[in-house]
């Protein structure tokens, strides 16, 4: 198996078009086309997770937080990053992350969050705008079926929850091809009025490629008919931040010690105590305090992330209760959605969690 198909798999469920414009996701070092021999999954990667790669004989890492972030000029081991970089480079081991890409899908980095909490009824708290487009196009009664099955087949229809979603409608459509046509319906040179139905399908933008390539390959007609347009919907499926539901509401003292034994720090920075049960829970996986309007407009009873600074407690204006884990804290369980993806996939692959503790943050 080469390294390139276990990328493909992680790239399937977080594409890397859903990182932000800001991140620098993906293969950063290696070969895609090298056999894999084993991958270590860490939250980052620094020079003693390669030592663990190499001990391990695993030429993959696989790390949420990318080891090259903002670029790098010169390779002459100055600092931790060039460091690793060489170390990993000298022994034959590709490094690949999935940063933004993971924290905005649905069922990534927050999703996780929420099972080691114990929530539910998840809902992504700030959903993107302008991912999805819509396909439009008009299709003789015999080949609706069929041009819809192919349009399914490369993930058009996907809402929610539902697949293989259309809206159809019957109409006219008329035509009338010159002397070099070849009509699948009619003759040329002469002015044709068809039954057809207008097959209407919602895709995500990025398979654009693939859906055009199916509805050309499956269409009978010799020009298609068809438009797309660019939607505002927000989507769902993506976006910043996450909220969910306690199956029973807790007060303030139990809910901050619940959080303190899932994530583990010795202690959590919190804003003032409001006297009120804790049900609804908003979060986002590691620096978050850009969503903190958008918990308290969500109704949430209290707001879970990290890297809050101290001007931005103020925000909280007692309508919320926000809570810092640290960043290393409530994204440590990252690493297990890589390894539950490739086992999903390739059962028998020689695959570890990294058992080095990568955060640089101590408290005495």
């Amino acid at each position: 198996m080469q390294i390139k198909n276990i990328i493909e798999e992680i790239e399937r469920f977080a594409p890397p078009i859903y990182q932000e414009s800001y991140d620098n996701s993906g293969l950063l070092v290696g070969d895609k086309n090298a056999e894999a021999s084993g991958a270590l999954l860490s939250l980052d990667c620094t020079e003693a997770v390669v030592d663990e790669a190499i001990k391990l004989k695993c030429n993959l890492i696989i790390a949420h937080h990318p080891i090259i972030f903002s670029g790098l000029k010169r390779l002459n081991g100055t600092n931790y990053v060039e460091r690793t970089v060489i170390k990993a480079i000298q022994n034959n081991i590709a490094i690949y992350a999935a940063h933004t890409n993971l924290d905005n899908v649905k069922e990534g980095v927050n999703a996780k969050i929420a099972e080691k909490l114990g929530l539910s009824g998840l809902r992504i708290l700030s959903p993107k705008k302008q991912l999805l487009k819509k396909l439009v196009t008009f299709v003789p009664k015999t080949h609706a079926d069929g041009v819809r099955n192919a349009l399914f087949a490369v993930g058009a229809g996907e809402i929610g929850n539902y697949e293989n979603c259309s809206f159809s409608i019957e109409g006219s459509g008329t035509f009338k091809g010159n002397m070099s046509a070849k009509p699948f319906i009619g003759e040329k040179g002469k002015l044709s009025k068809e039954e057809e139905i207008r097959v209407e399908v919602i895709f995500e933008s990025y398979k654009e490629r693939d859906v055009l390539q199916n509805l050309f390959a499956n269409h009978p007609y010799e020009e298609v008919a068809h438009d797309i347009y660019l939607l505002e919907n927000t989507y769902q499926n993506v976006g910043s931040g996450m909220i969910g539901e306690f199956e029973k509401p807790m007060n303030e003292t139990d809910f901050l010690s619940h959080v303190k034994t899932t994530f583990g720090p010795k202690f959590v920075k919190h804003t003032p105590l409001l006297k009120k049960s804790i049900k609804k829970v908003a979060f986002c996986g590691g620096s978050g305090s850009f969503l903190i309007k958008n918990a308290i407009s969500s109704g949430a009873d209290a707001y879970i992330s990290a890297d809050i600074k101290y001007h931005e407690f103020f925000d909280a204006e007692g309508k919320i209760l926000i809570v810092d884990t640290g960043h290393f804290e409530n994204e440590q369980f990252t690493p297990e959605i890589f390894y539950e993806l490739i086992h999903k996939k390739f059962a028998t692959f020689a695959t570890y969690l990294s058992k080095i503790n990568t955060n640089p943050v101590n408290y005495f």
